[in-house]
């Protein structure tokens, strides 16, 4: 089994469902997986846009993982290939091949999508078509990660406050409340 568009579809309706003032910025994207999933393949001459799925995971400090980019770092997140059975399952095996964390689990009432995030062409490295990110919450310890990986420089525990997207920093702040 694969990730399919209707695992997709139903991820969005989910979302939509529990954030109902982004309704009208996710519908096309939520008409064109719809269509994907009726027909079973894309008609749109590969101008529908590309699903990624990340891991957002905070350690018991507030901080949040984040992998080599450059001459930095970002939020992990990846393409969803033919291996992966969920979304969410997916962004966990980014994490797990890239710098193999380990005992990662999710908040309760937190299992679906945390974030759906959209960008335009040309503000990604996607190509020329919209990037739609799927992003899923985590918990875990600041040990989950070998400590190697943080000493080599493959992975680094942000700050919050220096994650770079204003809408992951937001929906995190009002996940900790409380929590920590």
């Amino acid at each position: 089994m694969t990730v399919r568009e209707d695992q997709i579809v139903r991820e969005l309706s989910h979302y939509i469902a529990k954030y109902p003032e982004e309704q009208m910025a996710l519908m096309p994207v939520y008409d064109a997986a719809v269509d994907h999933s009726r027909r079973r393949a894309c008609t749109h001459d590969q101008r529908c846009p590309v699903v990624v799925t990340g891991a957002v995971v905070v350690n018991e400090e507030g901080r949040l993982l984040c992998l080599r980019n450059g001459n930095g770092y970002a939020l992990a997140e990846a393409q969803p290939e033919e291996e992966d059975d969920t979304l969410s399952g997916a962004a966990l095996r980014l994490l797990t091949e890239q710098i193999g964390i380990r005992d990662v689990w999710t908040q309760p009432g937190s299992e679906g999508a945390f974030l759906v995030d959209v960008t335009r062409p040309g503000q990604h490295s996607y190509g020329p078509r919209l990037r739609v990110g799927i992003r899923y919450l985590f918990r875990a310890h600041s040990g989950a990660v070998f400590p190697s990986m943080i000493d080599m420089g493959a992975a680094s525990w942000m700050p919050l406050a220096e994650i770079g997207i204003e809408a992951v920093r937001r929906r995190v702040e009002s996940h900790l409340i409380g929590i920590q």
